[in-house]
């Protein structure tokens, strides 16, 4: 039996691990069924509190410390240097151990010693870039990379005269209705059957409010403010970010004693929906959230019409980008942070949602944004280095994927 070796490598936030994490798993889906390979997947890095999901999906995490390239003067940039040499000698050693056939980077901190370090033993570099602005370190690793996947058809001007490819984002199995590479197909009775399960029964729609897997404490204010005029029209559904949550809940906790019952029965919060994240999207009729790639080709993926607001200060603005062009679509309202007024905000929402036409167009233009084959495209072409060859060239792999 021969066994792929393939490196997983990525800055350990959400953005960067889940990705990873659905390429993984169709790789593992792939191989499956074969009894002449077996796929040995390693994650080198700083996974952070993702190392047990990384774990739990099949892949070997080892540790190598993390540093980070800024655009901007910063006292710490001097003490990232030494971390960065001391990452790229720990990274020859674990490389020249592993030797795998191909490193999948999706950029973020810590990735690029590691990269160089596979670059010197020539090891084939096959990098994804998940937003319409590349990230530094994609940048510099788009120079030496074999192949560029892409999220986004903006982002091709970063990569010229390069081998670059659009995908859009990949989705872990876990939010995925069926496992073909399809849009979801909900139907009315998959959304009453989740709102139940978050105790929602009344006619009201639902707004799924999401900061990002990190929360966004500007969003959460706007919601605490607002909570009894929003639960007039909405039940809501609110993500906080496990970051925020304590804080956010002793503020909510003193509030809630001047709530009505109403109110409170409309209104659910949580840290982080994790495993109910896929639910949370299936009964949402409106969303509410930052402009983070993966959360725009989710809602892309499950057809949610949405109110976007871009992380003012990510870096190269990626996040108003991702927004402006989902929105220009028709599948979502961009609203800049400055913007974010309490009166504007509750206003677009409910002209949104009291206008059943407007609600459709939104959703059938969402839906439109979704690539397919995503994760499918990336693993069969990482495979492909260790000698299993699913599709020829950069065909579509539906033919493979509906076997």
């Amino acid at each position: 039996m021969k066994k792929i070796r393939i490196l997983l490598v990525g800055g350990g936030s959400g953005g960067h691990i889940y990705p990873l994490i659905a390429v993984a798993q169709k790789i593992q889906s792939f191989i499956g069924a074969s009894a002449k390979f077996k796929a040995d997947l390693r994650y080198f890095g700083d996974a952070g509190d993702y190392e047990n999901l990384l774990s739990a999906n099949g892949i070997r995490c080892f540790y190598i410390v993390s540093s980070k390239l800024r655009r901007y003067f910063s006292l710490r940039n001097f003490l990232d240097v030494f971390k960065f040499f001391m990452a790229f000698f720990h990274s020859l050693w674990r490389v020249f151990w592993f030797m795998p056939d191909v490193v999948f980077s999706k950029g973020g901190p810590g990735s690029l010693p590691i990269l160089f370090a596979c670059k010197l033993f020539a090891i084939p570099l096959v990098i994804h870039e998940s937003d319409s602005v590349p990230g530094l370190t994609n940048l510099i690793s788009g120079k030496i990379a074999k192949k560029i996947f892409l999220s986004f058809d903006s982002a091709r001007k970063y990569f010229v005269n390069k081998d670059n490819q659009v995908v859009g984002n990949p989705i872990r199995s876990e939010l995925l209705l069926n496992q073909d590479g399809f849009v979801a197909n909900l139907s009315d009775e998959d959304v009453l059957a989740s709102k139940k399960q978050f105790g929602l029964e009344n006619k009201k729609p639902v707004l799924l409010v999401l900061g990002g897997s990190q929360g966004a404490v500007v969003i959460n204010n706007f919601v605490l403010k607002n909570i009894e005029f929003l639960t007039k029209t909405f039940s809501v559904l609110h993500q906080t970010g496990e970051d925020n949550f304590e804080e956010y809940k002793a503020d909510f906790d003193i509030l809630s004693k001047a709530l009505p019952d109403e109110v409170r029965n409309d209104y659910k919060y949580f840290p982080y929906f994790d495993e109910n994240l896929k639910n949370a999207y299936i009964a949402a009729d409106l969303v509410l959230a930052r402009a983070g790639a993966g959360t725009i080709f989710e809602l892309a993926y499950f057809g949610k019409p949405s109110v976007l607001i871009p992380l003012p200060d990510s870096a190269g603005d990626h996040q108003a980008i991702n927004a402006s062009e989902f929105a220009a679509t028709g599948a979502a309202l961009d609203i800049q942070q400055e913007n974010f007024l309490s009166h504007l905000v509750l206003v677009q929402l409910e002209s949104i949602i009291n206008n059943s036409d407007k609600l459709k167009s939104m959703s059938r233009a969402a839906t439109a944004f979704y690539r397919q084959f995503s994760s499918e495209n990336i693993a069969a072409y990482l495979l492909s280095f260790g000698g299993l060859n699913i599709y020829p060239d950069s065909a579509p792999i539906k033919e493979a994927v509906l076997k």
